[in-house]
């Protein structure tokens, strides 16, 4: 009996320890839509609320900040209390950089998640493996190998690269909070491109884990009809 109570006290706090900040801040300038493109709609549900759900399907006490420009946070609210979705709202910045930032004032948790509003279709495979792998080494992140060819441009031309030796990187990156707040208290710096390249500044090694192809970045027309393709497979 002890060993049971103490096996549910563990999994409790596993579930209380693991949050995900959502940066919800672009513009749809390449989407060509009048808003956001987080906020379109796919099968009578915005981009933002099918993400936020698949969250919720791999953890349903996950809590869930979301990080969005000021002029679209009563938007926000509304969709979110339409779709039953409790969460914590927090502005974003100028960069990226500044909007994980005020997320993580609201980040409490000892595992954070921060993950791209615009990638709907991340597997719960994904998410366990990439929590799991934080959990155990203190920063992961989901990545894909390549498919194609990949050649670098030169001043002479290109040159062909060995794709083996290269990946995609995806979210949720997922970090212990005291590595992610430390690293978020560094001066910003135009070559970070993601959380992982703001932790390894610190010299923090990251952890890479198997991702989904699907788990696609939503920005123009073309991802938004394979989205709609995708959204119908079996997860």
């Amino acid at each position: 009996m002890r060993k049971q109570v103490a096996f549910l006290l563990h999994t409790t706090y596993l579930y209380r320890m693991r949050e995900v900040i959502i940066v919800a801040g672009g513009k749809g300038k390449r989407m060509g839509a009048e808003m956001p493109k987080q906020f379109l709609e796919v099968d009578q549900k915005p981009i933002i609320v099918h993400t936020i759900h698949r969250f919720r399907s791999f953890d349903a006490t996950m809590k869930v900040i979301v990080v969005l420009p000021e002029q679209w946070v009563d938007y926000f609210q509304d969709l979110a209390a339409k779709f039953n979705i409790n969460c914590q709202v927090a502005i974003g910045g100028a960069e990226r950089f500044q909007s994980v930032q005020n997320g993580l004032k609201l980040a409490t948790a000892d595992v954070v998640a921060v993950h791209d509003a615009v990638r709907p279709l991340v597997s719960i495979e994904t998410l366990r493996n990439v929590f799991d792998a934080a959990e155990s080494t203190g920063a992961a992140i989901p990545v894909i190998a390549l498919s194609e060819s990949l050649r670098r441009i030169t001043e002479n031309g290109s040159v062909a690269l060995n794709r083996s030796e290269y990946r995609l990187v995806q979210t949720p990156q997922v970090f212990r909070i005291d590595i992610l707040k430390s690293a978020y208290q560094q001066p910003y710096n135009p070559v970070f491109t993601d959380d992982a390249s703001v932790v390894e500044a610190q010299r923090k090694e990251i952890s890479l884990v198997a991702g989904n192809v699907e788990n696609i970045k939503i920005t123009t027309p073309a991802d938004l009809q394979l989205f709609h393709s995708l959204l119908r497979l079996p997860d």
